[in-house]
């Protein structure tokens, strides 16, 4: 139960389930993450923070900038329950259309950082 748990916890909010949904396709910034949004940087941080210690993000530094990802090898409870979340996001028209607008925010545009 404390394998399952926390991860569940963690997907109970719609933020976080959409975040999820942000990064299936490249990794974010919690800029681009915020434009997305529309939330304050501290809960977008907080967000991530929060699926990073659960295990469905991972999260690199390039220099002043953390950069998320979904997390590649996740524990096996993540694991299952991103298959879940992930088998939702190809019908659901949220997921669908944040997918989609993510495609058109770009870090250049909003925090003036040069993607490599």
């Amino acid at each position: 139960m404390e394998t399952l748990l926390p991860p569940l916890k963690a997907l109970s909010d719609e933020s976080r389930l959409t975040i999820l949904w942000m990064l299936e396709d490249r990794y974010l910034c919690v800029c681009e993450i915020q434009e997305a949004l529309g939330l304050a940087q501290s809960t977008v941080s907080r967000h991530l923070m929060l699926l990073e210690e659960v295990g469905f993000v991972s999260s690199e530094k390039d220099g002043q900038w953390k950069n998320y990802r979904l997390n590649p090898s996740p524990p096996p409870a993540v694991h299952a329950l991103l298959s879940v979340v992930r088998l939702c996001a190809q019908s659901d028209p949220d997921a669908l259309a944040m997918r989609e607008k993510v495609k058109t925010i770009c870090r250049e545009n909003i925090c003036g950082k040069k993607v490599a």
